[in-house]
């Protein structure tokens, strides 16, 4: 089966005006040859999400629901940006749950219903930069991670939380591989947790979240390089100590524990001071990254006295 290309794939709008003029013209076409006719991504996730607007959000356009669904990082399903979006169609995020840990008083397994039922899901538009230089920026649906992490009442020796993907390689075949020590693991300072710019997601575009892009509950931080969005989360643990990231265990080097957008620190084989923009096509002038992704503002003061040189 040849492989559909990007420019080949139904932008959400188009989408949402094709199943519109099916409605309006009365076309009587069963739901199963419908799902047939458009590529999975856009069918996948049908349920939409009732939302507020959020803080915080970049006037910037957004990418398309195509350069979304169809460009990721998700090594649990592949390395190849376009192995997420072939890979993981099969992928049932349903039921879930999530473990609860550490040093905090209501530890416990809450199912994915019991996760998000207390917090109004908000609409924010996110800039996002990947340390290959490529950038988007994401219209996201969520609630602050703050707001989450607060209703299991952390005490005073939690300093920081460690988060960890499902580990599943029936059902994620990059798991099957060495790639990375699984399951994945990825962590924040308790003071970054609770900035009300990181979001616990959900959703994009107004729907459900894709599985491709991390369903169905992930992390963004979006004054941070992409791999602190860790997708597909089962567990969060409150510690005393800085847990090891994957990203550091696999390349100390390269991936340090911050992971702070810092142009002016270039990654041992590139150079962090430009990006180009996810669709503007490969001859599109780049742009200067901006210190902390453009967040500045809100995050600088967390990292007040921290040389972000050493510490990246």
């Amino acid at each position: 089966m040849n492989r559909i290309l990007s420019w080949e794939i139904t932008s959400e709008s188009n989408y949402r005006n094709r199943r519109q003029f099916l409605r309006d013209a009365g076309v009587a076409i069963g739901q199963g040859l419908l799902a047939a006719s458009l590529p999975l991504s856009v069918v996948a996730q049908e349920r939409d999400l009732k939302t507020v607007a959020g803080p915080f959000s970049t006037d910037e356009a957004p990418n398309s629901w195509n350069d979304i669904t169809t460009y990721n990082n998700f090594y649990e399903f592949g390395t190849a940006k376009e192995d997420p979006y072939q890979n993981a169609q099969a992928f049932k995020p349903t039921p879930w749950s999530v473990k609860i840990s550490g040093e905090c008083e209501k530890p416990g397994t809450y199912t994915f219903e019991d996760i998000i039922s207390p917090h109004p899901l908000e609409d924010r538009v996110y800039r996002h930069r990947c340390v290959e230089a490529w950038s988007m920026v994401i219209p996201w649906v969520g609630f602050p991670l703050g707001d989450l992490l607060s209703r299991f009442e952390p005490n005073s020796n939690a300093k920081f939380v460690r988060f960890k993907t499902l580990y599943d390689p029936r059902q994620m075949p990059g798991q099957r591989r060495a790639v990375l020590d699984w399951p994945y693991v990825e962590g924040l300072t308790m003071n970054e947790a609770m900035n009300p710019l990181a979001l616990m997601v959900v959703g994009i575009y107004g729907k459900e979240l894709p599985n491709q892009n991390g369903a169905p509950l992930r992390l963004v931080v979006p004054w941070k390089y992409g791999f602190k969005g860790i997708k597909s989360i089962v567990e969060i643990e409150f510690t005393r100590r800085q847990p090891k990231t994957s990203w550091e265990q696999a390349a100390p080097r390269e991936y340090g524990f911050y992971a702070n957008v810092n142009p002016a620190v270039d990654h041992p084989r590139w150079s962090q001071a430009r990006e180009r923009r996810i669709g503007a096509g490969l001859f599109a002038e780049k742009q200067p990254t901006l210190m902390f992704n453009g967040y500045t503002d809100e995050v600088a003061g967390l990292y007040a006295g921290l040389d972000l040189r050493k510490n990246y």
